[in-house]
């Protein structure tokens, strides 16, 4: 059964909390998104001009496919993130959810040339799954839409050059899980990188198996519940106005 939108609010804005939590956030920019039950095309962003520890279920902004506001509110919305959004969530009825970061590791990987290494724990598991997008500037333009579309692909991980990381899930919590996955591999490249020291190479045999790996891992629980659920409980001992 889809979760109402009521739920959905709730689970959106807890989502924010946490990514504050874990040092995610980006003065009042960045953004989650996720689609509203029903056939308008509708998503629920952050208002703009809201810290993310600022962000409640009462004051998420809805908006249309294309980015207009379709209800009541004292807030708008930002530009620059409704151009990543909407284009994606016209793309892709997949992805429910998508999640952009300017985190100082997701970053750096973004602004080297090779990008994510495939030779630590994180980035070894997601082989294959991570899309890349060039860096044309801050994100305003409709005619960039066509090109992060087609370079995203029928991947929900991708590098934005220059710029950042983007996660897409089903459901938040798999968004949420996509996105520390990809942040913690970036993490660690930058560490390893740091030493100054060669890394070892994973072989072409276990990266191809990863896939099957990581699904023998998730013991049937859909991606990412058990992490989000854990994460929220911490939340609610912290401030559990995001549900306001």
């Amino acid at each position: 059964m889809a979760e109402t939108e009521q739920e959905l609010r709730v689970k959106l804005a807890a989502c924010y909390r946490i990514f504050d939590y874990m040092g995610w956030s980006e003065m009042i920019y960045n953004h989650i998104t996720v689609k509203v039950p029903g056939p308008e095309q509708h998503f629920l962003i952050n208002p703009f001009g809201l810290h993310y520890s600022e962000v409640k279920a009462s004051n998420l902004v809805k908006v249309d496919i294309d980015g207009n506001v379709v209800e009541d509110t004292d807030y708008a919305v930002n530009p620059a993130g409704i151009l990543i959004h909407t284009a994606i969530h016209a793309a892709r009825p997949d992805i429910q959810c998508i999640a952009h970061t300017h985190t100082n590791a997701g970053m750096a990987v973004a602004c080297t040339q090779e990008g994510l290494r495939t030779d630590n724990f994180y980035s070894a598991l997601m082989y294959n799954q991570v899309a890349y997008h060039d860096f044309e500037g801050i994100t305003v333009l409709d005619d960039e839409k066509p090109r992060l579309v087609a370079n995203l692909g029928d991947k929900s991980l991708m590098i934005l050059r220059n710029h950042g990381l983007l996660a897409g899930g089903r459901t938040i919590p798999e968004a949420f899980q996509n996105l520390w996955s990809i942040e913690r591999a970036c993490q660690v490249q930058v560490t390893i990188d740091s030493t100054d020291r060669p890394s070892i190479p994973v072989g072409p045999k276990i990266l191809a198996k990863s896939e099957k790996l990581v699904a023998i891992q998730g013991i049937g629980e859909p991606t990412g519940e058990l992490e989000f659920k854990a994460f929220t409980r911490l939340i609610d001992k912290i401030d559990p106005s995001y549900k306001d």
